[in-house]
């Protein structure tokens, strides 16, 4: 049987679990929060004084902050891409609409409020330039991307236990810096979106686990082969309007390491927790090149902590189209 229809197998044969992962992973709509819950309320009296109250808070947040947080409400915005990736994935059937796609669309549904109540945040407070964020996140959009997953369900499963860890780490900073500034009402927003990114990052996690126990060597093997060519970020085409896909997106992860929002280190964390969370070091029935897969992983914390020490991160912020130091 080929590797193909070896993976198709196996996610059939875990399909029958989706309804559990859905009860235990995911909120109902009617009891999740909504944006609107954190935001001054349209409808109230006392909107305009909130509104009021949300931007002289905000003047008190740094440049590189105002950068981190528009990077990461773009990243959020940009879930057509993801949601459109995911159903493509082998296994994974929106015109029958099988188990495993009605959980990409009620991720996805969940995923949709972050970008929604940072978005308004953002048009609230009066400090960045919304239009230049908006072609920003068009861009995005409209550019895709390629996280080098390919149609394999394992390497998608692996990227998606790894990312949503990341935009964990990211969101729970900004909160703690939020909070550390005085934004209260954006710290508890970030506080609750981070919330979800670990809930989602469980999910992921336990598909993987769950493959791990049927087709050990080929999932070592597609661990290895991700963790080899790194992962890269959803944002990583990112863009400003006028210019080509180049650079944007290290500019951004440099003003994300210089707060210490998102690290190197960060990085090389989350790849061991997620060695840790699938016990690789105790799986047992191994090929030799799986055998081999795992050698390398063993070892690869260590040696990115190497490379890492000798990273330099440019101490100039870059200035964004997003974010004109003349408004802060």
């Amino acid at each position: 049987m080929s590797i193909k229809n070896v993976r198709l197998e196996v996610m059939q044969f875990l399909e029958k679990n989706v309804d559990s992962y859905v009860d235990q992973y995911l909120i109902p709509v009617e009891k999740i929060w909504q944006p609107s819950d954190f935001l001054p309320n349209s409808e109230g009296d006392t909107f305009f004084e909130e509104v009021k109250e949300l931007r002289e808070i905000a003047k008190d947040l740094p440049y590189d902050f105002w950068v981190t947080l528009v990077g990461d409400t773009i990243t959020e915005e940009a879930l057509p891409t993801y949601e459109s990736w995911l159903m493509d994935v082998e296994g994974i059937d929106n015109v029958e609409r099988n188990g495993w796609s009605k959980w990409i669309r009620q991720w996805t549904s969940e995923e949709n409020r972050h970008g929604d109540l940072l978005n308004k945040y953002l048009y609230l407070s009066g400090r960045v330039n919304m239009r230049e964020v908006e072609m920003t996140t068009q861009h995005l959009i409209s550019d895709g991307f390629d996280i080098g997953t390919g149609r394999d369900p394992y390497k998608n499963f692996v990227y998606t236990s790894f990312q949503e860890l990341a935009t964990y780490v990211s969101h729970n900073r900004v909160a703690q810096m939020a909070k550390k500034y005085g934004d209260n009402k954006l710290s508890k927003m970030c506080k609750m979106i981070a919330g979800d990114e670990m809930r989602h990052h469980h999910a992921y996690s336990e598909f993987v686990s769950a493959i791990f126990k049927v087709d050990p060597s080929e999932m070592m093997i597609a661990f290895q082969y991700m963790m080899k060519q790194k992962i890269v970020m959803p944002a990583h085409f990112l863009r400003e309007s006028g210019e080509k896909i180049s650079t944007a997106f290290e500019q951004f992860s440099d003003s994300a390491q210089r707060i210490g929002v998102y690290t190197a280190a960060d990085y090389i964390d989350i790849m061991q927790k997620l060695m840790t969370r699938w016990e690789i070091d105790k799986i047992t029935g191994l090929t030799d090149e799986a055998e081999k897969a795992r050698d390398y992983l063993m070892k690869l914390p260590a040696r990115m902590t190497r490379i890492s020490e000798r990273m330099t991160i440019p101490q100039e912020s870059h200035i964004f189209k997003w974010v004109e130091p003349a408004r802060l």
